[in-house]
């Protein structure tokens, strides 16, 4: 929980691969396991190529983590008279191309704009006599490249060559680069050119196709070219919408960039991250007529851009709290950036996890999804609470058919408060949960792994089987609660045929591992993550209430605050909050049998720094074109600070590839 925290320690975007040692997994970086219901999905989707030589076809690209229908969708030209048209697929796929030849016909000087089937305007492009052939691509990064024309064959339905033409006119150096509509409707150009750029007459419009674009000179009279590395930015004549889009020409009426946002994404700012040249994004800092802030990037973000963070929003309920992070830290040395999509959903509702031992709503700790019902996602609440969660409309809900509002959990006997942080569902089915303290006695250690059987009626829990292993760690008992705070985090159940399909050598024996040497501990071994010094200690829990210590794995961090087995990489994850830079941890088996790092990961660029102690990746069974769901939870519900989107949220969901 935050207030633990007092030490700190040590192109396209279609596809990503995940080099493990000895193991190679790949992965489309876009999808989720459906197209986009919400309309905020249309935000990554852009009109990447055009030709009017005859067929007029129009190739739309999705820069986003998920898949988008097309269905209802609808085009114009400079008419403004939205038709249907019928794509080469109904889906566009995270990361894919789709086309289609323009219905209305387009002309040798036109415009073009897309609409989803609400009408709203996703994209548009115009272009001057003459720049539309052979095809006007664009060239430096699918979805996100300067507008050229190109001289070459086309590549519709397949990535732009990244040489459309060369070199690239410095006119096409310039973006927009932030964006707001909170009432000052700002909008801010950078030239990421080496030479001046003159935009006397250049011109801009909104997503309301009855506006007509009006010039920059006239919004900023001064602005009549940009230098180079420079900025210009003006207030927009058209007002800006809490959802629009805006669009910039040249001189010519040719498509300069454009950018679109669902409610609330530009406020307070909607800006490219990294400055002039990646995806956008919401930031809780605007920054016109300097370099964007990137307000909580971390170092992640594939091919120059990074993702949105959508969803979100709610006023906080009476005495829901949230608390700002503490104990930030850099990333351990290599740290490789997030290998799943980039975007990423706020899944839960606002205060959703209030208590009556923890009204201020927030701790929530472990997560695990139950191998045997991935429908099932399992989360710890720190305040001693225990939540079934299930997926409502996409929002991760407590399961009310278990309980609607999470389930009280004690220690043996029914005493107690357990400060309960790390989760995990056995390989009998039932779940296991850490605790580091009693709340009751908060400055007193007491680090424990509770066995909870999940179909067990009434609205309190108590263990089946307990296992102390308090006094293994004299370092945490000073009397201090915040020394006492520094136990369990994490624990992640490790299945036998894993460690013995690896070789695992019985730090007890020397041999390798045998599971029939210890008949009362199940199928597996339990990893639980110490927060004191980031290892990992494994453990036989028996039926007869005693267990076996397997001894200490190093991490590599300073920290651990969750653990999980993901079968799809065949890696045991050992997660760390900002204290170790937002980090997950895959653990394998090496040649001499011993378990090590392999490679870590960041989050997704786009996710705030907070003390984010929960982490779980979805079973390969739930694998749809090449991805599954990744999970977090803040443990300070704090999102990026007030009146930000993410303020009062505790669930996120990105993906991760299978």
């Amino acid at each position: 929980m935050p207030t633990s925290h007092s030490r700190v320690g040590a192109a396209s975007v279609c596809a990503a691969a995940l080099a493990f040692s000895g193991l190679a997994a790949t992965g489309l970086l876009a999808a989720q396991p459906a197209a986009a219901a919400d309309p905020a999905g249309y935000q990554n989707v852009r009109i990447n190529e055009v030709t009017s030589l005859g067929n007029d076809t129009v190739e739309l690209y999705n820069a986003g983590s998920t898949a988008v229908s097309l269905s209802g969708w609808k085009m114009s030209d400079d008419g403004f008279s939205p038709q249907s048209f019928t794509p080469s697929a109904t889906t566009l796929a995270a990361g894919g191309f789709v086309t289609f030849n323009s219905p209305k016909g387009l002309g040798d000087a036109d415009k073009l704009v897309i609409y989803t089937a609400g009408g709203a305007v996703v994209d548009r492009a115009e272009w001057a006599t003459g720049k539309a052939k052979p095809a006007m691509a664009r060239c430096g990064g699918d979805g996100t490249g300067a507008w050229t024309t190109t001289a070459t064959a086309t590549t519709f339905g397949a990535a732009n060559a990244p040489g459309c033409p060369s070199p690239v006119p410095p006119a096409s150096q310039v973006r927009i680069n932030e964006v707001t509509s909170n009432g000052s409707d700002t909008v801010e150009l950078y030239n990421g050119g080496t030479s001046a750029v003159g935009i006397g007459s250049w011109k801009y419009v909104d997503g309301d196709t009855a506006h007509s674009p009006v010039t920059i000179s006239s919004s900023a009279p001064s602005a009549t070219s940009i230098p180079a590395g420079g900025y210009v930015t003006f207030d927009s004549a058209l007002g800006l919408g809490d959802t629009d889009s805006l669009f910039l020409t040249d001189g010519n009426g040719t498509s300069v960039d454009s950018v679109a946002w669902a409610t609330g994404g530009a406020k307070p700012s909607d800006e490219r991250c990294a400055n002039g040249t990646g995806w956008f994004r919401t930031s809780a800092t605007a920054t016109p007529g300097s370099a964007n802030s990137c307000t909580g990037n971390g170092s992640g973000g594939g091919g120059g851009q990074t993702g949105r963070l959508l969803g979100g929003g709610g006023a906080l309920t009476s005495g829901c709290t949230p608390e700002a992070p503490s104990g930030t830290g850099p990333a351990p040395t290599g740290t490789s950036a997030w290998p799943g999509g980039l975007d990423v959903t706020i899944t839960d509702n606002v205060c959703a996890f209030t208590t009556s031992t923890g009204p201020e709503g927030r701790d929530v700790s472990g997560l695990a999804f139950d191998p045997a019902n991935p429908s099932v996602l399992w989360a710890a609440k720190n305040k001693n609470w225990l939540y079934k969660l299930v997926k409502s409309n996409g929002t991760w809900v407590p399961d009310p058919s278990w309980s609607a509002t999470g389930k009280q959990i004690r220690f043996a006997g029914g005493s107690g408060q357990p400060d309960s942080e790390g989760v995990t569902v056995g390989g009998n089915g039932h779940v296991y949960v850490t605790s580091e303290r009693d709340n009751a006695d908060n400055t007193v250690p007491k680090d424990t792994i509770m066995e909870f059987d999940p179909a067990a009626t009434g609205s309190t829990l108590t263990p089946l089987h307990q296992w102390d292993m308090t006094a293994q760690f004299p370092q945490l008992d000073t009397g201090s609660k915040d020394d006492a705070n520094l136990g369990f985090e994490g624990v992640g159940y490790v299945p036998d045929s894993w460690l013995t399909a690896n070789g695992w050598v019985d730090p007890l024996t020397g041999a390798p591992y045998n599971p029939a040497d210890y008949p009362l501990h199940g199928s597996g071994l339990y990893a639980a993550g110490l927060e004191w010094d980031g290892t990992l200690h494994v453990y036989g829990l028996n039926s007869d209430g005693t267990f076996t210590t397997f001894g200490a794995v190093a991490t590599g961090k300073a920290s651990v605050m969750d653990v999980t087995f993901d079968a799809g990489t065949q890696r045991i994850v050992a997660t760390c909050d900002n204290t170790c830079g937002e980090t997950h941890t895959f653990m394998k088996v090496d040649a001499a049998g011993r378990i090590v790092p392999d490679v870590t990961y960041t989050n997704p660029a786009v996710m705030p720094t907070d003390n984010l102690e929960g982490f779980a990746i979805a079973p390969p069974s739930t694998c749809v074109a090449g991805a599954r769901e990744a999970v977090w939870s803040d443990d300070g519900i704090h999102g990026f600070g007030s009146a930000s989107s993410s303020y009062g949220h505790a669930l996120y969901s990105g993906t991760f590839p299978c």
